[in-house]
């Protein structure tokens, strides 16, 4: 039903506008409106992502319903935030958003087995993410693929709205 591609320079402003109205979607309830415009100019301004479609360690991808793009998927082999997965070939699961439109109809779980298919066909160990210690919801989903708590944590703040993400990992 949907199908998966890799997001080209020619599609940052397309990304650029999914990424900020599914991040403000997912948490304008957890900080102040002024944190929450000035998070989504630092990491979702179309600059920035150029530059992040561009480089390739950051692998980038849309969710797509006849086309149209309705989700996105990054992932890069990154530890640096998460020293611990340093012991094994890990991949982080960077983000995975999904328009308010279309959660609940399976674009999620598309992106996520395509995420995980790439980890196993590039003989990665581990993978692992950050997920909003309130965010239950998230939480469930990933178990439901086999992540589990790891009992690590970090800051995650929006602005100056300080919040905690968990470490979530699972073994290849």
């Amino acid at each position: 039903m949907f199908t998966v591609r890799k997001i080209l320079a020619e599609d940052v402003p397309i990304l650029a506008a999914m990424a900020k109205q599914t991040f403000y979607d997912t948490f304008k309830d957890t900080c102040g409106e002024t944190d929450m415009q000035e998070f989504l100019v630092a990491y979702f301004a179309e600059h920035v992502l150029a530059k992040e479609v561009a480089d390739e360690a950051c692998h980038y991808f849309f969710a797509e319903a006849d086309g149209v793009p309705v989700g996105y998927l990054l992932f890069m082999e990154d530890d640096s935030s998460f020293p611990e997965m340093n012991k094994w070939r890990s991949i982080e699961l960077k983000r995975i958003y999904i328009l308010k439109e279309w959660q609940g109809k399976g674009v999620a779980q598309t992106l996520m087995e395509y995420f995980l298919d790439h980890a196993l066909a590039h003989g990665y160990k581990a993978a692992w993410l950050g997920v909003w210690e309130n965010n239950t919801r998230a939480q469930k989903f990933y178990e439901k693929y086999g992540f589990e708590d790891s009992g690590h944590t970090h800051d995650f703040p929006i602005g100056s709205t300080a919040q905690t993400d968990r470490w979530f990992w699972k073994f290849l």
